[in-house]
C-alpha cells in the first residue's frame, strides 16, 4: 500500500477528498491545499487520470522528524530511490514548504535533499556523477513543526493541463477550479448550465467531461510514465476500464456565451480537443461513439434570456488584477444584476477577487467560500436556495430524462 498526496486550491480539499473516497481510496490526513490518502500501486496511474479537482499527484517517499541538516539528508538518504529512477535522470527539488520548523532556509534545503539523492544513487550505481542527460523528476519537500515529507511527483505538468486547451485567452481559469466550482454547487447532469463569460471555454467543457464521465486525464501523459515502477501494461488496462465508464447514452444542455467572437471561436475549439481526446479513448475500447459538445454563441450577457425554468448560471467574469482595472469591474459587476431577473429560478456561481462584488451587484450570496489557486485570492459567491438540501457529488442522475429535446444551440439569446 502506498502513501499519496494530492494538491488541490486551497478551500477545495473536501471536495477533492469526496473524489479520493468516490475512487475507493482512504484518505490519511488534509492539510491546507493537500489531501493524503492510501492507494494500491494501480492508484499511481489512476488518480492521475481521473482526479478532476487535484492539481498533482505526488508519491510519499518519506516522512520523519528533523531539527538538523544531518537528521534531513540521513532520512532522504534512506529512501531506495534506486527503484524508482533510470540512471540519466535529472532529478530537481523543485519546491520547499516549511513552517514552525528549526529548519527554515529554503535553499539549503533543496541543496541538503538533492545531495542525499544523488549520494544514494551514485554508491547503488558505482558512478561517481549522474549524467542527468535523461527526463527531469520533480521532488518537493514539507517541513511542518519539524516534522519532514518527501514527495515524489507523478504528475509532470499540473493536471489541470488537460491538454485540450490550446489557448486560454486573457487569464483563465484553470480547469481544476473549474471542476471544483462545479462540485461546489453540486451540479448534476440533468441541470442545464451555462456560462456567460465563457472565455476560452473551461466551464462549460469541464461540466461535459463530469456529465459523461470521462476522466480529465485522456489527453496527456504523466511524470510516473519516466519512473521505473510504471507498468505499461497496468496502465492500458486502467485507461480501458475507465474508458467504459465512458456515458455517451445521456443528454445534456451545457452551452456558454461571450461579447468576443474570439474567445467563442477558442472556446468551440478547445470543446473539440477534450471531445476528440475522449472519442480516442473510446476507440481504445472499440467504441465509435460521439461526445456531443458544448455549444457556445457570441452574445453580451445582458442581451440573454432563461431558456428554461431552472439551471445553473456559472462564471468566471473579468475583474481587477485580471482584467481592466477595479472601477470598471464594479461597473461590470452592477450589470449583472441583471442575471437575476433574466434568470429566474436559476442557481448562480460567481468566481472573482473582487471584494466589492456583492455590493456591486446588489445581493449577498447564499454561500461564500474562499478558493485560492495559484498567487490570486479569490472567493467562489454561490447563489442558490438548494445547496443544503441536494444530495453530494452524485455521480449519475437516474432520473434524466434522456428523450429530452431541448438540447442544441442556446436558445436564450434575444434577438
Amino acid at each position: 500500500m502506498n502513501t499519496l498526496v494530492a494538491l488541490c486550491a486551497i478551500g477545495a480539499e473536501k471536495i477533492l477528498g469526496n473524489e479520493i473516497k468516490h475512487l475507493g481510496y482512504k484518505l490519511e490526513s488534509n492539510a491546507p491545499g493537500r489531501v493524503s490518502f492510501y492507494g494500491d500501486d494501480d492508484a499511481l496511474y489512476r488518480t492521475n487520470l481521473c482526479l478532476r479537482t487535484s492539481d498533482r499527484v505526488y508519491l510519499q517517499m518519506a516522512k520523519y522528524h528533523a531539527e538538523n541538516f544531518d537528521e534531513l539528508f540521513e532520512g532522504v538518504y534512506n529512501v531506495n530511490w534506486q527503484d524508482f529512477y533510470r540512471k540519466d535522470v535529472h532529478v530537481i527539488v523543485d519546491k520547499v514548504r516549511t513552517y514552525k520548523s528549526k529548519l527554515n532556509s529554503e535553499h539549503s534545503i533543496q541543496g541538503m535533499v538533492q545531495k542525499a539523492i544523488y549520494k544514494k544513487l551514485g554508491e547503488k550505481w558505482h558512478i561517481s556523477t549522474l549524467p542527468e542527460s535523461g527526463e527531469d523528476s520533480d521532488v518537493r519537500v514539507y517541513l511542518d513543526n519539524n516534522e519532514v515529507l518527501i514527495l515524489l511527483d507523478l504528475s509532470g505538468l499540473p493536471l489541470h493541463k488537460r491538454g485540450y486547451r490550446t489557448d486560454g485567452g486573457i487569464a483563465p481559469l484553470r480547469e481544476t477550479t473549474a471542476s471544483a466550482m462545479l462540485q461546489m454547487m453540486m451540479w448534476r447532469r440533468k441541470t442545464p448550465l451555462h456560462d456567460p463569460f465563457c472565455g476560452s471555454g473551461t466551464i462549460a467543457i469541464e461540466a461535459a467531461l463530469y456529465a459523461h464521465n470521462i476522466a480529465p486525464g485522456f489527453g496527456r501523459r504523466f511524470a510516473l510514465e519516466n519512473l521505473t515502477i510504471y507498468n505499461k501494461d497496468r496502465a492500458t488496462k486502467i485507461r480501458r476500464a475507465e474508458a467504459e465508464l465512458i456515458r455517451t447514452d445521456v443528454e445534456t444542455r451545457i452551452t456558454g456565451s461571450d461579447i468576443d467572437s474570439a474567445a467563442v471561436e477558442r472556446a468551440k475549439l478547445n470543446a473539440e480537443h477534450a471531445c476528440v481526446a475522449a472519442g480516442r479513448a473510446l476507440q481504445e475500447i472499440g467504441s465509435d461513439a460521439r461526445i456531443l459538445r458544448p455549444d457556445f454563441v457570441q452574445a453580451d450577457f445582458t442581451e440573454l434570456e432563461a431558456p428554461y425554468e431552472s439551471g445553473l448560471l456559472l462564471c468566471n467574469p473579468p475583474y481587477g488584477e485580471r482584467i481592466g482595472d477595479e472601477e470598471e469591474a464594479e461597473k461590470l459587476y452592477k450589470r449583472m444584476s441583471c442575471l437575476f431577473t433574466n434568470f429566474p429560478g436559476w442557481e448562480l456561481g460567481v468566481i472573482t477577487s473582487h471584494n466589492k462584488f456583492q455590493d456591486s451587484i446588489g445581493k449577498h450570496a447564499s454561500l461564500l467560500k474562499d478558493l485560492k489557486a495559484g498567487n490570486l485570492e479569490t472567493k467562489f459567491y454561490m447563489y442558490s436556495d438548494n445547496l443544503g438540501s441536494k444530495s453530494q457529488h452524485k455521480s449519475g442522475d437516474k432520473n434524466f430524462d434522456r428523450n429530452n429535446k431541448n438540447r442544441g444551440r442556446f436558445n436564450g439569446h434575444r434577438s
